[in-house]
């Protein structure tokens, strides 16, 4: 048992992060948008690959947490964590992480063979977190995009993950890739001011780069992403046709237009809980608490695919 009274198998496994695996369901999406999901042999693809980063991301949220235990421990939330609570000693939550690093670069290699591509983006997504940890999130602006390209990243591996040797090709729009990285940056922005506002004088006590971050900017920072991201949207919607090559006349309608509108709601949904409610430090706790937006994305995914099968 741990000082908390928690079962210390129990802390480990918290320590984990297990609410964020939600972020590792980006790897299907190419399985969906290049219209493939009725195919066990690529769902089964795209299901280890989601396995190979729920174990990556764990390693890095590890790791992360060792590094960052003492800002942790004078944040009002991240004090909760396992390893900054005391309930797991850095030497063996450092042990596990080394461990699960190791198993996500094998795996990645043996489950995926012919597809060079999938370890190449688990390479690069591990590298990036670790220079995040160590020195990327001190730097201005930079800590941002860094922290955009995580989900790409996914999208990507899980793209390269269903393209099976001598199969018919999968095709995936580079619109798609780009409409996941705004998300993705709106998302992270959103994150930051979030930090800023909570913590408000001691931000920067608990994260220096904060010091250099203002709610003017980040607000300027936030309605630059949430255009970017509507816009490249819109623009997929109206010339891209899923699973095809080559893009659509702009004068042609094309179905996934009408997936727009839960688009708009998700990305408004967001904004208000960040700004009314001053949430946004957690994009999986809202995902999984906010009824409305999780209803939006269910919705919009379940239109997506009803336009996918039509065509």
């Amino acid at each position: 048992m741990t000082s908390t009274g928690r079962p210390r198998a129990l802390a480990l496994v918290l320590a984990l992060r297990p609410k964020q695996w939600i972020k590792n369901t980006f790897v299907f999406a190419g399985l969906i948008f290049a219209k493939r999901f009725t195919e066990p042999e690529l769902c089964i693809a795209a299901c280890l690959c989601f396995v190979v980063f729920c174990l990556g991301s764990s390693a890095v949220y590890l790791f992360n947490d060792i590094r960052d235990v003492e800002e942790d421990r004078r944040h009002p939330k991240k004090c909760k964590r396992p390893i900054a609570a005391g309930e797991i000693s850095a030497p063996l939550a450092a042990a596990v992480s080394a461990v699960l690093f190791i198993a996500t670069i094998l795996l990645s290699w043996l489950l995926f063979p012919g597809r060079p591509w999938v370890e190449v983006c688990m390479a690069i997504y591990l590298a990036k977190e670790l220079l995040y940890t160590l020195l990327l999130k001190h730097v201005v602006i930079v800590d941002i995009l860094i922290n955009s390209i995580g989900f790409p990243l996914r999208a990507i591996a899980g793209i390269a993950a269903i393209r099976m040797p001598g199969a018919e090709p999968v095709v995936i729009s580079t619109w798609f890739i780009v409409c996941i990285f705004f998300l993705s940056l709106f998302i992270a922005i959103c994150k930051r001011r979030h930090e800023l506002v909570i913590l408000q004088a001691d931000a920067s006590n608990h994260r220096a780069v904060l010091a250099e971050y203002s709610h003017e900017l980040l607000d300027q920072l936030v309605a630059v992403s949430t255009s970017a991201t509507i816009l490249c949207y819109t623009l997929y919607a109206i010339l891209v046709t899923p699973g095809a090559e080559g893009l659509r006349r702009p004068d042609e309608l094309n179905p996934m237009i009408w997936t727009l509108p839960f688009v708009v709601f998700g990305v408004f949904r967001y904004l208000y809980l960040v700004y009314k409610r001053e949430e946004g430090g957690a994009p999986e706790h809202l995902l999984l608490n906010d009824r409305w937006l999780l209803g939006g994305v269910v919705a919009w995914l379940a239109v997506a695919i009803a336009v996918l099968m039509a065509g």
